[in-house]
């Protein structure tokens, strides 16, 4: 059985950001969320795995086209301090700079708060970057 490639498995950093258009905002400020992101080995196509930071985790499912540019897209869904969380996640892996020096690979994308949780609406937007360990 075909499974997941090498350059998606692993542990990925990950951090989110609020779409504020202020230029001057302090980077503080645009924090949504930080943690890591892991990929397991699934069958062809299907995306499976875990994000996780300080006090919270959510298991990841969902699928991966191999398109140009490789695009994931996956719901993490979990229980923190007895409330359901659920997020919706698209990704673009991207590709390497053929001159680029030290870098690592990168998955870029967007999230939306599908429920609300605590005094987090739904329906917020953030983008994301993911890099690899």
């Amino acid at each position: 059985m075909t499974t997941t490639p090498d350059f998606l498995l692993g542990t990925w950093v990950y951090r989110s950001f609020l779409s504020i258009l202020d230029v001057k905002s302090p980077f503080d400020k645009l924090e949504f969320g930080v943690g890591e992101i892991r990929i397991d080995a699934a069958p062809m196509n299907v995306f499976t795995g875990l994000i996780y930071g300080e006090g919270w985790e959510l298991d990841l499912t969902g699928s991966i086209n191999y398109g140009n540019p490789v695009t994931l897209r996956f719901q993490g869904r979990g229980v923190v301090d007895n409330e359901e969380w659920i997020y919706d996640y698209e990704g673009y892996v991207v590709r390497p700079w053929p001159s680029g020096v030290d870098q690592v690979s990168a998955i870029v994308g967007t999230i939306v708060r599908t429920i609300p949780h605590g005094a987090s609406p739904a329906g917020v937007v953030a983008q994301w970057i993911a890099l690899k360990h």
